[in-house]
């Protein structure tokens, strides 16, 4: 399990991270391709983790804030621990190896900002407690949304390779519908990990890594998975 979720959120990371690297560092081929390019990134990048992590035995979470609401399900406990430590450990590698393949750009970006949106989100207006319900009302929906994708009435589950299919395209929606006013980090890894890697890589020009922001899209998710799963359990979903 710790190896499947390891290389999963990895993957995830890997790709994610990499088409925002594409798409806002100087001098990248893709540099300016927008937002329509990152969120299809993204939700290939989700996708793909997922497709990693099954195929090594896992469930294809990635995400501490499903492990939890699993965990609220009643799933194991130490199932759900050991699989958050392993999501936000590839987070981290995840993260180095973007800054790897980039390696030759960080240089030439002189927006530290831009340099830390590779790695974490941030909000588009400041205003903690606003981003706050946007993660967690974002998140409520990855996980309902998830819950109906495989339950027993759809059936998508039973069907070889079609979870992960679906689930990009929900990851897709979700950044284009709902992706505006944070970045949608929707996972505690995701964001925390790559901010880790941000704070102690050494990237020319970086600047901080917000730390003071750094507390929503891990309290955010956290708060609408769990809520999305009791309300997935209260009406059967």
């Amino acid at each position: 399990m710790f190896l499947a979720e390891f290389f999963g959120t990895m993957t995830l990371i890997v790709l994610g991270d990499g088409v925002v690297a594409n798409v806002l560092l100087n001098k990248s081929k893709g540099q300016n391709s927008g937002w329509i390019v990152i969120t299809a990134g993204w939700a290939i990048a989700v996708m793909s983790g997922v497709f990693v992590s099954s195929a090594l035995g896992g469930g294809g979470s990635l995400n501490p804030a499903g492990e939890v609401a699993g965990m609220i399900a009643g799933g194991d406990v130490m199932v759900g621990l050991t699989n958050i430590a392993a999501q936000f450990a590839g987070a981290f590698v995840g993260a180095i190896v973007v800054w790897l393949l980039y390696y030759l750009h960080w240089e030439p970006t002189t927006d530290a900002g831009l340099k830390l949106a590779v790695f974490c989100t941030g909000p588009a207006i400041r205003n903690p407690m606003w981003n706050l319900v946007t993660e967690i009302l974002a998140t409520f929906m990855l996980v309902f949304v998830a819950g109906a994708i495989f339950s027993a009435t759809v059936g998508i589950g039973g069907t070889a390779g079609l979870g992960p299919l679906a689930v990009g395209g929900l990851i897709w929606g979700l950044g284009l519908s709902l992706g505006g006013p944070t970045g949608y980090a929707l996972n505690p890894a995701r964001d925390l990990g790559p901010r880790i890697a941000h704070a102690i890589l050494p990237i020319p020009g970086k600047g901080d890594s917000d730390w003071g922001y750094s507390w929503v899209p891990v309290v955010g998710p956290v708060i609408g998975a769990s809520l999305a799963m009791v309300v997935r359990m209260s009406i059967g979903l």
